[in-house]
C-alpha cells in the first residue's frame, strides 16, 4: 500500500510548499500590513520589518514555486536567525519561548532547498 503512495510524493511536496508559504506570508502581512490584526507593528527598516519583507516576498515565491530553492534558503536562514535572536534568549524550550513555529518553518524550508518545489510550480525542478 505505501509503495503506491510514493507515486503522489511530488503532489504531497507541493501541498507542503503551498501551505507553509501561505502561513509564512500571513506572518509577514501581520507585521507589515496589520492583517491579520496584531498589536505589534515594527518600525520601518527595523530587523522585524526586514523579516516581514522577507516573509512576504520569499513566501510568495515559494507559494508559486518560482525560484523555490533560493527563496526557501533565504526563508530558512531568516527563521534560524529569528529563533536564536528573538526566541532562544528568553527560554531554552521552544514551546515556552514561542519559537516552535520558527523552528518548523526553518526545517520545512530547508527541506525545500534540497527537495525542490514538487508539482504545480512555475519553475520546474
Amino acid at each position: 500500500m505505501f509503495d503506491r503512495l510514493s507515486a503522489y510524493a511530488p503532489q504531497a511536496l507541493a501541498v507542503l510548499r503551498i501551505v507553509a508559504a501561505l502561513l509564512f506570508i500571513a506572518h509577514g502581512s501581520q507585521k507589515l500590513l496589520g492583517f491579520p490584526a496584531s498589536e505589534f507593528s515594527p518600525p520601518m527598516f527595523s530587523i522585524f520589518w526586514f523579516a516581514g519583507v522577507i516573509e512576504i516576498v520569499s513566501g510568495i515565491m515559494i507559494l508559486l514555486g518560482f525560484f523555490t530553492r533560493p527563496a526557501a534558503f533565504i526563508a530558512s536562514g531568516t527563521m534560524a536567525f529569528a529563533y536564536w535572536i528573538a526566541h532562544a534568549p528568553s527560554n531554552a524550550f521552544p514551546v515556552n519561548n514561542g519559537g516552535d513555529a520558527a523552528i518548523l518553518f526553518c526545517f520545512a524550508f530547508l527541506y525545500l532547498v534540497f527537495a525542490g518545489p514538487g508539482a504545480w510550480s512555475v519553475n520546474k525542478q
